[in-house]
């Protein structure tokens, strides 16, 4: 059954306060919906207050790895997305909580109390035979939510990139601090997304312009190596940085090495180099079936060299407007 959805609604977005969800969030606002952020600290999520007109976005309180927690936060909500995950596991915040009963609670919650229409984040590379625990929880996440929302629509994207993002000014914060950048699985391929246009293919999956339990897989225009990466990050950020290329066995050791850090500290996880063997790109099956941002009505979408230079001009050896000073 079509559900057919007016701006002006109430969408609740779990995550919305995160990288994706603040993004989602502002999207939403500015097509007239009311958005409930559902987050684990409201008291953190001022920020999205200025997206909106007064009163438009709002807060809440909700923990995915504590279902009683997701039902109030649905409560009269016309749609609902999931924009939560975890890149590195830290503590209780495993990937199996947040990637697979998580958003397993919030499709019974959802179904349980009418919400018409569910769109889940999931990531290229789900592959429930995967070597990459992130990998294989992602795609249990997946069928989680299908199993509970036969409807929902899935959201696969590539690499994301925006001003809050942790993958280029990551790279660029490295780069800022040493003589090299170390290069693993230089050959590896990517297809970075601007957050905006994942926001946007998100906000027309809530009006209803994708295919009820369909997956889809998020690219944007262009295709780069993970030596290309490195090289226009230096270059964007104004340094001379070098890149070290480390073998895929060493990079495990480092890994395994530095396993007691804090996950902050932790230069990256053996999990990481696995996902980094393996091409991170749309893929075939999608293009021929239109299950892309273009399916989901992003028809030009932002090229990275576009976007991310602006943001990355913080990291210039003599500060952000040093090319304005000459």
């Amino acid at each position: 059954m079509t559900v057919t959805l007016q701006h002006g609604g109430l969408a609740t977005i779990f995550g919305g306060s995160g990288f994706v969800g603040r993004h989602t969030t502002r999207a939403l606002a500015r097509r007239g919906w009311r958005v409930r952020a559902a987050v684990r600290r409201p008291d953190l999520a001022g920020h999205l207050q200025p997206m909106g007109n007064v009163g438009q976005i709002h807060a809440v309180q909700a923990n995915l790895r504590y279902p009683a927690s997701l039902g109030p936060a649905l409560e009269g909500a016309d749609v609902a997305v999931i924009a939560v995950g975890q890149l590195t596991p830290s503590g209780a915040q495993s990937y199996s909580a947040l990637q697979v009963d998580g958003p397993r609670a919030v499709a019974r919650a959802a179904r349980e109390r009418g919400v018409a229409r569910l769109v889940h984040i999931s990531a290229i590379g789900a592959d429930a035979a995967g070597a990459a625990s992130y990998a294989r929880t992602k795609a249990e996440g997946e069928a989680a939510v299908l199993a509970e929302f036969p409807e929902a629509v899935i959201l696969r994207p590539s690499i994301v990139f925006g001003p809050e993002d942790r993958f280029f000014n990551r790279f660029a914060e490295m780069a800022a601090m040493g003589p090299a950048l170390p290069l693993i699985a230089g050959e590896t391929r990517f297809q970075p997304v601007f957050v905006g246009d994942l926001a946007e293919a998100i906000a027309n999956a809530v009006e209803g312009k994708a295919r009820p339990g369909t997956i889809y897989e998020i690219g944007g225009p262009e295709i780069m190596s993970m030596r290309e990466i490195l090289e226009r990050t230096v270059a964007w950020s104004g340094r001379r940085t070098g890149l070290a290329p480390i073998a895929i066995p060493v990079a495990k050791l480092l890994a395994l090495l530095t396993w007691p850090l804090p996950a902050s500290l932790r230069p990256l996880t053996v999990d990481q180099v696995r996902m980094l063997q393996h091409d991170n790109l749309v893929s075939d099956s999608a293009l021929a079936d239109g299950r892309t941002l273009a399916g989901l009505g992003v028809s030009a979408p932002t090229a990275a060299g576009a976007v991310v230079p602006t943001y990355l001009e913080r990291f210039r050896p003599r500060g952000q407007f040093s090319h304005y000073r000459g």
